[in-house]
């Protein structure tokens, strides 16, 4: 602030009072006093500073007092609470679990390879943050875009994260029998940490909200029809962004009403389509990319146990409750099949329930 004479607001340093003049001892115990504040407050505001700028990346994913699930079965044995206190990562690492493309997943170095670059793009956002300064309105004048905004840049330019090309198509383009969820590398976040840094909707976002709820960013998931995003929802700012492109891009809810495809008020509704969702409806999510996954490679008994999970954490999406049904359809037309090419044998008493005498291959526990 400009400083209008050259006494004004230095009356307690120089010693100047009205009435008088402070004897000499007294005129240096007093800049001494007001030095020790001067240093303090410092100090002080530096602390602040450097706590708001640089969060314990381990602190805004793990809690002491949570222990973390090690593998599939126990993920899926953590209650609504006990999954808000799990890592996005590991939740999606592990329904990669025993998937094609993951024979070689290792969770723990994944997620430590994810700590990694969460401490290198916090250094990259306070080292360029003078491109905020500059020009604030290319950021939508938000100082948290503008991290989300260099989380992209680092990703696409340091780690070579990329929308595998294979999968690039306007649209309602897409073939029936493209076997989009074939490979889990390019549906879970596996197939982005590893060797590949390659991914697609279904995994980029999810990549980004790992990294940015390690800085302690308030990132949500969501779903639009045939599409995830993500969201930075806290109670001062919300705004949508899309982690597909080079980079992140900004948007609203309205952007995702027409694109990837229409949504109407029956579809918001049905699917909580456009809506910040919960670590479990997080983990419902993941485990039908799963089903998807296991249902490409003709795997459909552990299929239909992955879509049945799903139901069962979110039984009020449509969506879940269509593929359930699916799932189910598809694992009995082999029955029927056979049934119907095979005449009973006379001898054998008939069996109102034959379908459940097989066992399909299934590591989970169906509902």
């Amino acid at each position: 602030m400009k400083r209008s004479g050259p006494t004004n607001g230095r009356a307690n340093i120089t010693g100047k009072v009205p009435g008088g003049v402070l004897p000499k001892h007294n005129r240096l115990i007093l800049a001494a006093a007001v030095l020790l504040i001067g240093i303090a407050t410092s100090l002080a505001w530096l602390h602040f500073h450097q706590k708001l700028q640089k969060p314990n990346p381990v602190a805004a994913v793990e809690t002491p007092s949570f222990k973390q699930p090690q593998n599939l079965n126990e993920l899926l044995s953590l209650s609504p609470t006990e999954l808000e206190h799990c890592d996005i990562a590991r939740m999606n690492l592990l329904c990669a679990e025993g998937l094609p493309g993951a024979e070689n997943l290792n969770v723990d170095e994944s997620l430590a390879t994810l700590d990694q670059w969460a401490q290198h793009i916090q250094a990259e956002i306070d080292r360029n943050f003078h491109h905020y300064s500059d020009d604030p309105a290319c950021f939508y004048n938000s100082t948290n875009f503008y991290k989300m905004a260099m989380m992209g840049v680092v990703l696409y330019e340091d780690y070579s994260i990329r929308y595998n090309p294979k999968y690039m198509a306007p649209p309602g383009t897409e073939q029936p029998d493209d076997h989009f969820y074939a490979d889990s590398h390019d549906i879970l976040i596996h197939g982005l940490i590893g060797d590949q840094h390659l991914g697609t909707c279904s995994s980029m976002p999810v990549l980004y909200i790992a990294l940015g709820r390690r800085l302690g960013y308030p990132l949500k998931l969501v779903k639009a029809k045939g599409h995830l995003f993500m969201r930075w929802d806290s109670p001062t700012e919300k705004f949508d962004m899309d982690a597909t492109s080079k980079g992140v891009s900004h948007y609203g809810d309205e952007e995702y009403k027409q694109w990837p495809f229409p949504l109407s008020a029956t579809d918001i509704k049905d699917e909580d389509y456009l809506k910040s969702l919960s670590a479990t409806e997080e983990l419902s999510v993941f485990l039908s990319i799963r089903g998807e996954c296991q249902t490409d490679n003709e795997q459909l008994g552990d299929a239909l146990a992955s879509f049945s999970l799903a139901y069962k954490f979110v039984p009020t999406w449509k969506g879940n409750q269509v593929m359930f049904s699916q799932a189910r359809a598809r694992l009995a037309r082999p029955v029927i099949y056979a049934q119907q090419q095979q005449p009973m044998n006379p001898n054998i008493p008939a069996d109102p329930t034959a379908m459940q005498q097989i066992q399909p291959r299934n590591p989970f526990q169906t509902p």
